[in-house]
Parts: C-alpha cells; structure tokens; sequence
C-alpha cells in the first residue's frame, strides 16, 4: 500500500517561522521526510513530540538499569513504572511483529540535529504527568478497571491488529492503547490529546523565544497537528502560565481516604465491642482479623512468586497496614522481596523484552518486584473487607 508524504503546515509567529511535520510513529516513510526536510531546508532548532523521560528511554534503553526500585516503592509510584512498563511491552511487540519501532522518525530528527548541531526542544509534557491527568479525570472504578485492561492487553500473546496499526498511524502508543478501554473518550481525550495540544504549543512559543530561533521544524504525529496550530495561532497567554497550569498535578479526591478511615473507626469499634462482650470474644476477633488479611496478602504474594521469607512478611504486616490508610502492604512486601532477590544488571537490561509476556513478568526479579507489591496489596485490600464482614457478622450473631 502505497503511503501519500506526511502533511505539514507553516505557521508564521512575530520573528519565528514554524514548519509543523505531521508524523506516524510506526511509518519508514515519515522517517524519510524528516531526512528529506532536515537536509533541504535551512532550519536553525529541531522540535519533537517527546518529554525528557520518554526521550532517555529511546535515545538510551538501559536508562531503565537506574531506576531506585526502593525509592518506587517508598514513594509509592509502583502503579506509574507498571504502567509505563505495559506501554513498553507495547512497543516491544509492534517491534516484534511488524519490524517497526515506533518513534524512528524522532529519532532521525535527534540525530540529525547532533549532526548539525542544532538544539532540541523536547515539547511534549512528562508522560508521568499526563498519567497522573488521566488518573485524576476518571472515577475510581474506570481507573483501575484501565489500569487492569491496560497491563493485561500489553501482555496478550495475540498479535497487533492491523486496525491498531492504522490508529497508530493517526496519533501515537499513549493515546491508542488508552482508546482500547475507555467506554467514554472525553475523559481521556481532554488530559491524553486536547491538553498536550496545548503543552506543546506554549512549549514551542517559549522555548524559541528562550533560545533565539527563527526557523524551527517540529515533528509531531499527525493526529496533534490540527490542534496544536489551532493553539498556537489563537493563544495569546504567556506560554510559562499555560504550562504550568497544564504540569498541575490535580489533588487526590478526599473520599477515599475518608472511606478509609471512617471503615477503620468502624472496624476499630468493633473490636472494642467485642472486647467490652467478653476479652475471649474480643481476642478471637483479633485473631480472625489477622489470619484471614495476613493469610490473603500472603497469598498474594506466593501468585507474585515472592521468596519464602517475603511470604511470612506479608502474613504478618497486612493485619497492621490495613489497620493503617498510610501504609500498605506491598509497601512492607515490595521492600523485603528487593533485600532478598537483589535484581542483576541483566535483570533490568531484560526488563523491556521480559514484560512483553506474562513469564516473563515472574523471571524477571525487577517485574516481580513490582508483581509482589501490586498483588500482596491486592490480598491485603480484599482481606479488609472480607474480615470487616467477619467481625461484622460475629457481632451480630453475639448479640441475637
């Protein structure tokens, strides 16, 4: 099939002419119009659709070698690096499938611009941050339901439809993995599109303004290009203002941590209760509390293949951390299981490939790192429930 040159569009702003190159992350050909433009037209900076995290990971894959899994699951950013893992798996499998990785027109252009020393603009907004937007736009509910479809699907052993190929054509790997599992796109096309349409743009004002270009070429994928020209020839605002207002972080919704804690004063009651009945009656409560949540997150953790002694530290610290919304679980589990299986250079050079199937998430000890987290914290969370109806319904027996 044969495929038309890339669409582009010039745009004029006071001293500083933008020629936007419309780009598909998975096409050879738009690799060629990079080259072909770079090499026949007298730009003076070179602009791409990537932040500075996604362009370490392509520019240098073992980037991922330095990753502090401690200080990931200290600061509780495990659901983040999975995340990105899955949309690495992604690409791992277009590039299995298809002979293509995405994002070699990007990389045409970085080189280029280090051949003739041209600066770079990196203009698009930290993936971490457009995550974290995503997040904060969805219920609770959907959140975890994408989070789930997405690390599910980025594992599947089925092949890369040619549907899915096409899309890629039309915007990039964030925004067609996302559209897989939204039943309603507005929420995720608002943070996932609109607003990096937006990012970009004001990046673009204010980073030829900072350094002195007249003539920038920004290659970005086709599917932003009508909406970050309709920003740059409409806003007026000075772009350090839109930016930061689109790095805000949005604040976490209070309800569940008022759940959290309203359901642990109830919990909590209960005991008191059930001591004020009888201490023996008190005391067996406590005692179901801590087999059936340490047992369930201790099973959770033998799923992850966690090590023997990681086992026993679930079983004994999720009685505690469900009694405590701050800590979880996994915080203990994930923590006991890096000290024991320490992961090798080789561990974290594999990560990429090993994540693209689900073995391969249980023989790599970086992966089940974070296996071992994310399913002793699911034990645990399931096992509050399930012992807050225990002792709910020992209560009411006692008192009939």
């Amino acid at each position: 099939m044969a495929e038309s040159i890339e669409p582009r569009r010039e745009i004029v702003l006071d001293d500083v002419h933008l020629t936007l190159l419309g780009t598909a992350h998975v096409s050879r050909v738009s690799a060629d119009q990079v080259k072909k433009l770079v090499q026949t037209e007298n730009f003076d900076a070179i602009a791409v659709e990537l932040c500075r995290s996604r362009f370490n990971a392509l520019m240098d894959p073992k980037s991922l070698s330095q990753m502090d899994l401690f200080s990931v699951i200290r600061q509780n950013r495990v659901y983040m690096v999975v995340a990105n893992l899955a949309l690495s798996a992604y690409q791992q499998r277009l590039a299995d499938q298809f002979g293509i990785e995405p994002g070699s027109e990007q990389r045409t252009a970085l080189r280029l611009a280090k051949e003739r020393d041209l600066p770079v603009m990196l203009i698009d907004r930290e993936i971490g941050i457009t995550l974290k937007r995503i997040s904060a736009s969805l219920g609770w509910w959907k959140r975890y339901g994408l989070f789930a479809g997405l690390v599910s699907a980025m594992v599947t052993s089925e092949e890369v439809t040619e549907d899915e190929v096409e899309r890629l054509k039309e915007g990039d790997v964030l925004e067609t993995t996302f559209a897989e599992f939204a039943s309603d796109r507005r929420d995720l096309y608002v943070p996932l599109i609109e607003e990096r349409d937006q990012y970009m743009a004001a990046k673009l004002r204010r980073e030829a303004a900072r350094i002195g270009a007249h003539r920038v070429l920004a290659v970005v994928g086709v599917g932003h290009m009508k909406g970050i020209a309709e920003s740059l020839e409409s806003e007026r605002s000075d772009p350090a203002v839109v930016l930061e207002r689109l790095e805000e972080i949005p604040p976490p919704s209070r309800w569940p941590q008022v759940l959290a804690w309203g359901l642990l004063a109830l919990i909590m009651a209960g005991f008191a209760y059930g001591f004020a009945i009888s201490p023996s009656f008190g005391f067996d409560l406590l005692v179901s509390w801590a087999l059936i949540t340490g047992g369930l997150s201790a099973l959770g953790t033998l799923l992850a293949a966690g090590h023997p002694l990681t086992i026993v530290s679930a079983f004994l610290a999720a009685p505690l951390t469900t009694l405590n919304p701050t800590l979880g679980a996994g915080m203990v589990t994930g923590a006991v299981e890096l000290y024991l299986r320490k992961p090798s250079v080789g561990d974290f050079s594999r990560l990429r490939a090993d994540v693209s199937s689900w073995r391969g998430w249980w023989r790599n000890r970086v992966s089940r790192v974070l296996l071992v987290f994310l399913l002793s914290t699911l034990g645990a969370a399931i096992g509050t429930y399930v012992a807050g109806f225990h002792v709910a319904g020992q209560l009411l027996h006692s008192g009939s």
